[in-house]
């Protein structure tokens, strides 16, 4: 059945899905979510994957709890684990983009818990259709034509090649009987006027035009990638703790729209879910063509500061309370204050522990498996032996030597064995934990959460 070869291509060849990937279906219950997980449930032991779902009881209107019991009952039917949770919808933006962070949030969360490597949602060509003409009728570049990806992250939408048929005829194989979510035929929302209004009417006109506009989403694809890949080679960004940073001096050499380019560049980099504003964008421009300090809200919490000839994005965030957490090693704890995960593994010795990375380092502790590590915040008092130093300092006096930013100081997750402080993020490793003779050393790591 070419719908199952398809769905087994993807998750093979461009997923790279390995024996034991757990997955996790976003699941209305509605045909697309049930086409897709019924197509994964078959290739699933052959692939040898795992596969859950999960179901979002978004309360916009009173038949919703109900929904969300068909979809549990079609789930178990089909045979796959389900879990729904209910999580209200509020905030700016309209109830849609609302319902759309929300659901995702709600993805993201289930992911962590049930340990599933991605999660994998029924987006189709018609959909994909359906976005670029919303983003056509807002005005979009090629960014915004782009439109919805196969694969971003830990998303996965392995039927953006199909057409809404295809999927029925899938669903006609399996015989199930979906679950009807009445909000998809409220001509209020702008999707629904493009789904049942104005393409039917376009078709009139050009029968060809959902797949003419998936092609211009794919080819829009194709052409940032390619301006990304430029951007990257030119910029050379470095990851920091809170998003990234480039060479000033090398952005100012870049026209207007390449700047523009490069701040939605940089946004997608640090795993933005949104794009900067427009008016950001133009701002930041101004600002560097005057040659003044930069200082450029950027919207959703990121923000463009100059420091030290470096132009950073980073994630506004207000100063952290003192924390303090203990860490068995080996193993991973999330730092909720900080959004931060910091982790510690064992390791042989490899070339890129001598050089120095903001995220990770090769650490000689004398650890064993099973013991315990502390992870906290700055402390008055503190003091360290940096890398390479004979002596003690204060790590207040480091950090402002090492220029870091006051609001970024009660930020740094410092990793601390016996008592004594081994790493801070960014900054340094301790002299005492520095590899000589070692063959096997202990890798500590962050990231985002």
């Amino acid at each position: 059945m070419h719908f199952l070869d398809h769905l087994a291509g993807f998750l093979e060849s461009k997923a790279g899905i390995e024996p034991g990937d757990r997955l996790l279906v976003a699941f209305s219950g509605g045909p697309d979510s049930t086409a897709l997980l019924w197509g994964l449930q078959q290739i699933a032991p052959r692939l040898r994957f795992d596969l859950r779902a999960a179901h979002l009881d978004h309360g916009i209107d009173n038949e919703s709890g109900a929904r969300a019991d068909q979809a549990l009952a079609l789930a178990r039917r089909i045979g796959v684990p389900c879990r729904s949770e209910h999580r209200a919808v509020s905030g700016a933006g309209g109830t849609e983009a609302a319902a759309r962070r929300v659901r995702y949030a709600f993805l993201e969360d289930e992911r962590r818990r049930c340990g599933a490597r991605f999660v994998v949602t029924a987006h189709h060509r018609d959909d994909q259709a359906e976005t670029v003409l919303l983003r056509l009728l807002h005005g979009s570049g090629i960014d915004g034509l782009a439109a919805i990806q196969p694969a971003r992250g830990s998303l996965l939408r392995p039927l953006l090649e199909l057409s809404r048929a295809a999927l029925d005829d899938a669903l006609g194989h399996a015989g199930l009987i979906t679950v009807q979510d009445p909000t998809n035929l409220d001509l209020s929302i702008a999707r629904n006027r493009i789904r049942h209004q104005v393409l039917p009417k376009l078709e009139n006109e050009s029968p060809d035009l959902r797949p003419r506009l998936a092609r211009l989403a794919e080819r829009s694809l194709r052409a940032r990638g390619r301006v990304d890949s430029r951007l990257e080679s030119l910029l050379r960004p470095v990851s920091t703790i809170d998003g990234l940073r480039v060479r000033r001096d090398v952005v100012e050499t870049l026209s207007q729209p390449l700047v523009e380019a490069t701040v939605r560049f940089l946004h997608r980099r640090t795993g933005s879910e949104y794009p900067p504003s427009s008016r950001a964008q133009k701002e930041l421009w101004r600002q560097l063509s005057q040659g003044h300090a930069i200082g450029c809200d950027c919207g959703r919490g990121w923000s463009f500061r100059s420091r030290n000839g470096w132009l950073e994005l980073a994630r506004n965030r207000p100063k952290a309370a003192d924390f303090t957490y203990t860490l068995t090693v080996p193993g991973s704890i999330e730092l909720v204050e900080l959004g931060l995960r910091i982790y510690v593994i064992p390791s042989r010795v490899s070339p890129w522990m001598f050089r120095s990375f903001p995220q990770r380092a090769g650490l000689a502790l004398p650890l064993r498996p099973g013991e315990r590590v502390t992870v906290r915040n700055r402390r008055p008092g503190d003091r360290v032996q940096p890398f390479g130093w004979e002596r003690q300092c204060r790590v207040k006096e480091l950090l402002i030597n090492r220029n870091v930013p006051r609001e970024r100081r009660s930020r740094l997750p410092f990793l601390c064995h016996a008592g004594e402080i081994a790493w801070i993020p960014g900054v340094t490793i301790s002299e005492t934990t520095r590899i000589a003779s070692q063959r096997r050393v202990w890798v500590a790591g962050i990231e985002r959460v």
